[in-house]
């Protein structure tokens, strides 16, 4: 028996078993007798390639996303403490320190919650929960940055099923959260404490699943140079309950980052277009100053290109570049996606539009379908645009401002 333990095939048939078992509707303390008497630890990567195999074989996303919490809850005592290789994991500014600085302060604000829930109904507590759930809600900057800087890599290294989990359950935390807030504003704070006890529990297995799930297999196939593009670029969407965070920048000794071309060479070089010639620098400047942002994926769907406008509306990072258009979006949104880019590809729509309030902007978010001369689809432009100050204008102007 005990070679059969030690057989990768057979544990990752019996993972596969318990997972579908919890599935079907098992309870937690059916499964995880089998669990413990077959294993005496399991790796983050043996839980993720287990569901990654279920989705392979038909089982819809949404379901492993539903129970996520559930296969928490089996293995979490039971996960191996995976040793990072030494490297520069815990050096201030790093992004593995900064995503676990950021955890612990979102620990600390719900160990605060916990507090307020404690001591309700008495009003000041009240007010207190609901400022402190509003400092949560800064939580979307921390899963903003997980979604678009790491998952990226993850997709790069072949682990597909953990993001579009993860990214499913951030997006019901932030609904949940969000409800919450709107819930409190209305009623008794006694009546939605539940509701806010059971928000509370995903957050902490989220910090779990990030630190004991994600990581590992984060710091085992990551370069120097895919986490210094991921340092460089989490101030795009700022940090979590966090301030002061220092620069990143990688030991002399832990390998040599790739050398980025010179601007100097850069500029050498120039780009010949139909109706123009343009330095490298005259063309990115050119496109950064544009009052919109844009983003173009090729015929394969990959992201090509991102513009950097001084005030982009959805944040973007070089770590984008090369990932599929449908790893950019929520799980939910998935589908529409999907939709838009196969009614280009057949000649059905050549455009489509959508316009949302977000805080005092309101944003006209536009896709073009791109086809050369022979009329062939060779990619699809995305157009963001904050159109409330052109909706302001009125009567008209002819002179030049002072």
């Amino acid at each position: 028996m005990s070679k059969e333990i030690n057989n990768r095939e057979y544990r990752q048939k019996v993972l596969k078993e318990i997972i579908r078992d919890l599935h079907n509707g098992k309870t937690v303390d059916e499964v995880k007798g089998r669990f413990e008497e077959t294993f005496d630890g399991v790796s983050a990567e043996e839980i993720t390639q287990a569901e990654q195999a279920l989705i392979m074989e038909g089982l819809p996303i949404t379901e492993v996303q539903r129970l996520c919490d559930v296969h928490t809850a089996v293995f979490k005592g039971s996960i191996e403490e995976i040793h990072a290789p030494a490297g520069d994991f815990d050096a201030p500014g790093h992004p593995v320190y900064v995503l676990k600085r950021e955890n612990r302060a979102i620990e600390q604000v719900v160990e605060k919650i916990k507090r307020n829930l404690g001591e309700l109904p008495d009003r000041e507590t009240a007010d207190a929960l609901e400022k402190n759930l509003a400092y949560l809600s800064e939580i979307d900057r921390h899963y903003l940055k997980k979604e678009n800087l790491f998952f990226p890599y993850m997709e790069k290294y072949g682990i597909t099923a953990p993001p579009k989990v993860m990214w499913g359950v951030d997006d019901e935390i932030r609904a949940d959260l969000k409800e919450v807030r709107e819930l409190l504003r209305d009623n008794d704070p006694m009546r939605i404490k539940g509701r806010i006890e059971d928000l509370l529990e995903r957050v902490v297995d989220m910090i779990f699943k990030e630190e004991n799930i994600m990581l590992p297999m984060l710091t085992e196939n990551l370069t120097v140079d895919e986490w210094k593009t991921i340092a460089d670029g989490s101030s795009e969407f700022g940090y979590c309950l966090i301030s002061n965070v220092p620069e990143w920048k990688p030991s002399a000794n832990k390998g040599t980052l790739e050398v980025a071309p010179s601007e100097e060479k850069a500029e050498a070089g120039y780009i010949t277009l139909p109706t123009g010639v343009l330095k490298v620098e005259e063309l990115t400047h050119m496109l950064n100053t544009l009052p919109f942002d844009i983003t173009f994926v090729d015929k394969d769907d990959s992201v090509k290109y991102f513009s950097q406008n001084a005030e982009r509306i959805f944040p973007r990072t070089k770590s984008v570049i090369g990932r599929k258009v449908t790893n950019c979006h929520p799980p939910a949104s998935v589908h529409i996606v999907e939709k838009i880019v196969n009614d280009f590809k057949s000649g059905a729509k050549d455009h489509e539009d959508f316009w949302i309030n977000m805080g005092d902007r309101y944003i006209l978010i536009r896709y073009f379908a791109v086809r050369n001369e022979n009329g062939e689809y060779i990619g699809t432009l995305e157009v963001t645009q904050n159109i409330k100050p052109i909706q302001e204008i009125k009567g008209e102007k002819r002179l030049l401002s002072e």
